[in-house]
């Protein structure tokens, strides 16, 4: 099922991605999203637009202002809209370099849910993460530093959910899923390394989607690597479809 964005959705799911991973500080300049953080996640330290249209330098130049002025190396999350043509033609010339190609992926939590069958066991979702959850994160194949600030993010942000698959005392597939602006997100999806290829992120999915449905809320977004051809199968057969797709951006060298 193709799930229509407008250009207020765009906006509406820039705002939600930005609460979801609680900066430390958000500001807002010229219809575009400040977040500061001192962890290792991008997207709660990358400027974004909340808007596409063509982008003067006076604003990027108030934007580098703001971060430089915090010590920060600005950073910017942008999508691959030819809007913005002219934009990262600005930045590669003021020395900035981007990595992490990431799709943003649309779909309905009634389909969602549908990725696990009638009757098959659903994660448990609870409204606090617990050490099990947060223990995943640390565990072997992840990167034990972003692991601690991913957890940290998440757990912070006011109003989400958190989904557990357990086995043995030990939580071995999560997520998260955070509301609003009109939608449902789904983040932090991992999987134990031992585990994987049994099904258990559809039931982290698939129980999160029923935690969407019971709060009111059929449209969901996720953020995933356009590299993970595992997770993009994934979320494919869950209904979602990717609408855009966007780099992080940063400068490398300071200004003289």
């Amino acid at each position: 099922m193709t799930v229509l964005v407008t250009e207020a959705d765009v906006e509406a799911i820039e705002r939600a991605t930005v609460a979801a991973v609680s900066p430390e500080i958000t500001e807002e300049l010229d219809g575009w999203l400040l977040p500061f953080d001192g962890g290792t996640v991008k997207r709660a330290r990358s400027a974004v637009p909340l808007h596409r249209g063509a982008v003067d330098h006076a604003t990027l130049d108030r934007i580098e202002d703001r971060y430089d002025s915090r010590q920060v190396a600005p950073a910017l999350r942008l999508a691959d809209a030819a809007c913005f043509d002219g934009l990262r033609s600005e930045l590669a010339r003021r020395h900035y370099t981007h990595d992490s190609p990431t799709c943003v992926q649309v779909g309905s939590a009634k389909q969602m849910r549908q990725v696990v069958a009638p009757g098959g066991a659903l994660a448990d979702v609870d409204r606090t993460p617990d050490d099990a959850w947060a223990a995943l994160f640390l565990g072997e194949g992840f990167d034990p530093v972003d692991g601690a600030h991913r957890v940290r993010t998440l757990a912070r942000a006011k109003g989400s959910l958190y989904a557990s698959v357990r086995e043995g005392g030990r939580t071995v597939a999560a997520g998260a899923m955070a509301f609003g602006h009109g939608w449902a997100s789904v983040h932090g999806m991992r999987t134990d390394k031992a585990q994987r290829g049994r099904g258990l992120a559809g039931r982290v999915l698939a129980g999160l989607a029923q935690a969407a449905l019971a709060n009111g809320f059929e449209r969901v977004f996720l953020q995933v690597d356009a590299a993970n051809p595992p997770a993009l199968a994934l979320y494919r057969r869950a209904g979602f479809e990717t609408t855009w797709q966007y780099c992080y951006w940063q400068r490398q060298q300071w200004p003289k």
